[in-house]
């Protein structure tokens, strides 16, 4: 089977080095999970996986092709990422934080077809939060706000998905919840899923 994720000798970091020679293949439908402290480089490798900092040497490879000549739209379309920062949404119900999952197959306007309003009502339902679509997002709990945001990561319809420490600051309620959900989406809809944890729980 075609690997969906693979680095070849990856070597991440800031101002200089901090990991590297780092490999990874990731299939559909698999879960790789990165453990490690606080502050190990985790984070780091993730970011780096998802473009969203600038490798230090090596390639990372989506679906064959290196990400470094892909276009945003374009790993935007195979590829969501959930991080631990906070997102600044004054203002939006949890409704309007999912519809953001379909921006990469919208025009210019960002006007959501019929299809993208399915598929966001369809995530909804799977994931139990329709009875707060309509809810300000900063008034709901930790748990229910990881939900709405991996529900917004899989209205992109990924091929991987990149999560980091998606349990952390979770009773350990949500954390069992979000882990089957995790484990379930890999299962279910074949997405080859990389995270972060440092619980080894």
């Amino acid at each position: 089977m075609e690997k969906v994720i693979r680095s070849e000798k990856l070597a991440v970091g800031y101002d200089s080095i901090l990991i590297d020679n780092i490999c990874i293949d990731v299939k559909p439908g698999e879960i790789v999970t990165l453990i490690g402290s606080n502050g190990c480089g985790k984070s780091t490798i993730l970011k780096t996986i998802a473009c969203g900092l600038k490798a230090k040497g090596g390639v990372v490879f989506l679906n064959g092709q290196d990400m470094a000549r892909m276009g945003e739209a374009a790993v935007a379309k195979e590829m969501s990422i959930v991080m631990t920062e906070k997102v600044n949404t004054e203002l939006m119900t949890c409704l309007e934080i999912v519809e953001m999952g379909r921006y990469p197959y919208t025009g210019r306007m960002g006007l959501l077809s019929d299809h993208d309003k399915e598929v966001v009502h369809e995530v909804m339902e799977s994931l139990r939060l329709s009875d707060i679509a309509h809810r300000d997002f900063r008034n709901i709990s930790d748990g229910q706000r990881q939900r709405v945001m991996l529900a917004k990561a899989i209205c992109q319809e990924p091929e991987v998905l990149i999560l980091d420490e998606p349990t952390s600051y979770l009773d350990i309620k949500y954390k069992l919840e979000i882990a089957d959900i995790i484990k379930g989406l890999a299962r279910d809809r074949n997405i080859a899923v990389i995270m972060s944890l440092h619980e080894l729980d």
